[in-house]
């Protein structure tokens, strides 16, 4: 090729992230995606019911093996998330950026604070059972001894407006808890995403632990909300307060546990404290007979 030969812009496809891979929606649709500006960013796949349950059979499938894990390997699989985030932290800056029409200086704060984020969810993996367990006072030659589990498979609805900030802080305290997620992203501001996938794909993430699909929630969240498969579902990224009623009525039908809609974008800045991490746990006593 001559070196002032002009070449041809390889163009991105962005697509969903269903167990490990990347496939395109089985609708075969997409949907066009823009800057702060109104400027043509790029298409990203438009996910449909179908998507939604490939999405939690992964889910599902991964969920033994994850639970399993040591909350210790979790925290170093979480740390590895960030660990790459870290490496590729330009990317994210110029995809925050755009999407959120924020200055150079504020991208980098909001890629910062999502790195953090990551580090200090991770940090909080094996400490869980010793905050939250305990061993209970029994009348009897028993020991009572109660510990947190995670429910199982979590869809996620992140952030409209924090495309990464809050949707790493909706994903992490599931997963560090054990349990495996279906998240739906920013349909507006997804291309921080679909590179939060590519990272989560190139980490030691194993398949179907996140499923990310991409396009609009009132297509695919009563899908998630009524799947029987799912044990919690955590209505963050709700805005429409009708929306938000109608999850929560097809939710009930198994008897997920619920996070509903804050009814504001929360400030994701703050300290996250313990709530998320909480959510989607569940506690399970044990007895056992002394001196046995």
């Amino acid at each position: 090729m001559s070196g002032n030969a002009e070449r041809i812009v390889v163009r991105k496809t962005y697509k969903l992230y269903i167990g490990g891979a990347f496939p395109r929606s089985e609708s075969g649709h997409s949907y066009p995606v823009h800057d702060a500006a109104g400027q043509f960013l790029a298409n990203a796949s438009l996910a449909s019911r179908k998507d939604a349950r490939d999405a939690v059979v992964a889910a599902r499938k991964a969920f033994p093996g994850w639970a399993g894990r040591s909350a210790y390997n979790r925290a170093q699989i979480v740390y590895r998330i960030a660990e790459v985030m870290e490496d590729r932290r330009a990317q994210f800056e110029e995809a925050v950026a755009r999407s959120e029409g924020v200055k150079a200086s504020a991208a980098t704060a909001i890629v910062d604070a999502a790195i953090d984020r990551l580090v200090w969810y991770a940090g909080w993996a094996d400490k869980l059972t010793q905050v939250l367990g305990n061993a209970n006072p029994v009348a009897g030659p028993f020991f009572n001894l109660s510990t947190p589990e995670p429910v199982g498979v979590v869809a996620v609805l992140a952030p409209q407006s924090s495309s990464l900030l809050g949707l790493v802080s909706v994903i992490a305290p599931v997963i560090v808890s054990g349990n495996t997620v279906v998240a739906v992203s920013s349909a507006a501001r997804p291309l921080p995403a679909v590179t939060f996938a590519e990272v989560l794909a190139t980490s030691d993430v194993p398949a179907g632990v996140v499923n990310l699909l991409t396009g609009h929630l009132d297509a695919v969240a009563p899908r998630l909300a009524s799947h029987l498969d799912v044990n919690g579902i955590d209505l963050t990224g709700v805005e429409d307060p009708a929306l938000a009623i109608s999850l929560e009525v097809a939710a009930a039908e198994n008897l997920k546990l619920v996070r509903r809609a804050p009814g504001s974008e929360p400030d994701w800045s703050a300290d996250p404290g313990l709530s998320r991490l909480t959510q989607f746990l569940q506690t399970k006593t044990v007895w056992h007979p002394i001196g046995i």
